[in-house]
């Protein structure tokens, strides 16, 4: 086993009712321990519950892939209290601040909900002016859709279509640009990459991951596919990078 993902709706709560001194980060170390797994990762994170101590896991153990998923939702203090998120942005801002302290080579991803019922402009502002401070590797982003039976169903100041559109639009526009600037800083690196299996859209060519989750294309055999292997990035693009195989004395180099 090269890299096992660790899933839970919100994995970071993990211990909840359990014995005293059962917690995600004990999980993380005891998984570490196991012989023969190269990588960790785990998703989906919930910001209330990222522990000082699971942050330092980061720093700590090698095998703990530089990604996290910490879906943010809204820059807003009044919308995340509509959504009963339990923290605020500036908790929020805390968290991300502490994790580039620990691990400053680290990717972070997060997701975003417009048009809650009662979002006004101001509170859209605030999760663009949000998105500009911290710049995430990426963004997964959505229009608030009504669910029969839920607390926010029976909210007011439900907000149209067109508008939950138009704010939709220019999130995704603000987080291209922030992407590709965020790829385009790997170019020239040598990373490591864990090669998955053949490019989808170009059967002659192989993809894998960085360990901070970023996609990889390159020329390369079928028998490199389950194995990590040192990569040249040599191009960014939008949603993906491109990069070369070393050569043996390239990676004596390294």
């Amino acid at each position: 086993v090269r890299e096992v993902t660790l899933l839970g709706q919100n994995v970071n709560s993990y211990g909840k009712g359990l014995p005293k001194g059962t917690d995600f980060a004990g999980v993380l170390r005891r998984v570490g321990n196991i012989q023969g797994i190269e990588r960790i990762r785990f998703t989906t994170s919930h910001p209330k519950d990222l522990s000082p101590e699971l942050i330092r896991c980061y720093a700590e153990i090698d095998k703990v892939c530089e990604h996290i998923h910490l879906p943010v939702q809204s820059g807003s203090d009044q919308v995340l209290r509509r959504m009963n998120r339990g923290y605020n942005k500036d908790k929020y801002m805390e968290k991300v601040a502490r994790l580039r302290e620990v691990c400053p080579d680290i990717s972070i991803t997060s997701d975003v909900i417009v048009g809650f019922p009662g979002e006004t402009d101001e509170d859209f502002r605030k999760t663009t002016d949000l998105m500009e401070e911290i710049r995430f590797d990426n963004l997964f982003s959505f229009k608030y859709s009504e669910r029969a039976g839920t607390a926010a169903a029976g909210f007011d100041g439900k907000v149209s279509e067109h508008i939950k559109g138009e704010r939709l639009q220019v999130l995704q526009a603000l987080q291209e640009t922030h992407t590709l600037e965020k790829n385009k800083k790997v170019e020239g690196q040598v990373v490591e990459v864990l090669v998955e299996g053949r490019n989808k859209n170009s059967p002659g060519e192989a993809m894998g991951r960085t360990r901070t989750n970023k996609i990889v294309n390159l020329k390369g055999s079928p028998a490199l596919v389950g194995k990590t292997t040192p990569v040249v990035i040599t191009m960014a693009y939008q949603h993906s990078l491109r990069g070369e195989l070393l050569s043996k004395k390239e990676i004596d180099r390294c």
